[in-house]
């Protein structure tokens, strides 16, 4: 899987671990920062991380600041991106399952390196359901986007 991992310097403990994983069980990850030393706010680097998604050179991506609440309100956002923040293997799996997330917002301050790769496991080998209801619902979260879109741009 095409992944693409960014973070602001307090997610910068756990980014490294993160992108070392997801390597090292056989998934190609792009790192878009931050950097050591490198200050960036995470607006900014989920603003990066989502275009790529948008763009279709990436299928899924992780973000990582302090507790991943601010990287998760930024990428949500941003129209087709489905983020969810998961501190617990069940809800990484069960996002992608049910709501096609594709953006896993972690905290490095809330979750330690054992945890994460539990986490990032569950969130890569999940798939989206093919049921339906869960194909409605996302559908209607589209629309959502596109009518909020089209009121507020005329």
């Amino acid at each position: 899987m095409r992944l693409a991992v960014g973070g602001d310097l307090s997610g910068l403990p756990l980014k490294g671990p993160v992108i070392n994983f997801l390597e090292s069980h056989g998934h190609d990850v792009t790192d878009f920062g931050t950097h050591e030393g490198v200050e960036v706010d995470f607006p900014d680097i989920t603003q990066t991380v989502c275009d790529e998604i948008r763009s279709g050179n990436i299928d899924r991506a992780v973000l990582v600041c302090g507790t991943g609440v601010g990287a998760c309100i930024a990428a949500n956002k941003i129209p087709g991106i489905r983020a969810a923040l998961c501190h617990d293997i069940y809800s990484a799996h069960q996002c992608v399952e049910h709501d096609d997330v594709n953006v896993l917002c972690l905290g490095a301050q809330i979750v330690g390196n054992k945890l994460v790769e539990e986490i990032l496991l569950a969130f890569v080998n999940a798939t989206f359901s093919t049921e339906e209801h869960f194909r409605r619902r996302v559908a209607k979260l589209a629309d959502m986007e596109k009518r909020a879109a089209s009121e507020f741009s005329g």
